[in-house]
């Protein structure tokens, strides 16, 4: 008997983990699986978990206040950096590390399905990844300090200090996830306009 490697989602889609492909991707389903999952193991303040869908939507602000230029395909990538965790959960970077590459390329699949379901390119541009991982790392370091218990000196090791005009105004909201769940469904709405 072969293992079952699908997840039936709540549109009705089965999706392949092992070998995605962009037609069993929705977006109400990533929307409802980050609202879902924690960041930071949940170990983190406050009456709500801090989800993946609510920091997408704080990358992809960051991003986009760093490079005010950048196309709305590329602000929506820096929506859905973390898009595979809607099947695949969030694990902090030890765990990532333990569990080796095989986490790796199960990420690396599904990001590609979902870049090529929502018209990006399976692989981004170098400049484009890096961008967004530097806004990724913005966020982390905001988490960090603001939510999760971290010094800022410890922050500062683990992400890079950001440049104060970089964080400022900028919040952490804990909400419910139906709420998060309905803002990240309507940005991408949003920036798929754009793109068109």
């Amino acid at each position: 008997m072969v293992a079952r490697a699908w997840q039936r989602m709540l549109s009705g889609r089965r999706l392949d983990l092992l070998d995605p492909t962009p037609m069993d991707i929705e977006i109400e389903d990533i929307a409802h699986g980050l609202a879902f999952v924690a960041r930071w193991n949940g170990q983190t303040r406050g009456d709500w978990p801090y989800s993946v869908a609510e920091h997408s939507l704080l990358v992809e602000e960051i991003f986009s206040r760093a490079n005010p230029a950048s196309a709305p395909k590329w602000r929506l990538a820096a929506l859905l950096h973390d898009a595979p965790e809607y099947v695949i959960g969030d694990m902090i970077s030890p765990v990532k590390a333990a569990v080796g590459p095989g986490y790796g390329d199960l990420d690396l699949r599904l990001t590609m399905a979902i870049h090529l379901r929502f018209g990006l390119p399976g692989v981004l541009p170098a400049p484009i990844k890096k961008a967004i991982k530097s806004a990724d790392k913005v966020s982390a370091w905001l988490e960090a300090v603001r939510i999760a218990g971290f010094k800022e000196a410890e922050a500062d090791k683990l992400f890079g200090r950001p440049a104060p005009a970089m964080i400022n105004r900028l919040e952490i909201r804990l909400r419910p996830p139906a709420e998060v769940r309905a803002d990240y469904v309507a940005r991408v709405a949003r920036l798929l306009a754009e793109c068109d």
